[in-house]
């Protein structure tokens, strides 16, 4: 790594520290109201829907709901695999085993 990367992954960690470490201190020292907090259950779901959202439904840039789709086939199958096993396991093996026995049984 050169010196200006250097200095940019530096530059960018103190932002990160400098706009979230506040807020932690202060939640830290404070109650927070059973609202917020009862809110704030949802925010892994959320952030994580966001992020496998557009991988599942716009793999190549735009929404691809066809039975071709295999990141969607997969993605589905996964959730039913993990809402009837509730097992971490058994949900990541069944979803990449569909992703990939579908790609190959449909094409990429």
């Amino acid at each position: 790594m050169s010196g200006q990367e250097w200095l940019l992954v530096l530059g960018m960690t103190a932002v990160t520290f400098a706009v979230r470490y506040p807020i932690l201190a202060v939640v830290g020292r404070a109650s927070l109201p059973q609202g917020v907090m009862d809110a704030m259950r949802y925010i892994p779901p959320a952030v994580l829907a966001a992020i496998i959202a557009p991988a599942v439904l716009m793999p190549h840039g735009t929404l691809w709901l066809g039975l071709d789709n295999s990141y969607l086939v997969a993605g589905i199958v996964t959730g039913l695999i993990s809402w009837r096993t509730g097992k971490l396991l058994w949900t990541i093996l069944g979803g990449m085993a569909t992703f990939w026995i579908w790609r190959i049984l449909v094409g990429p």
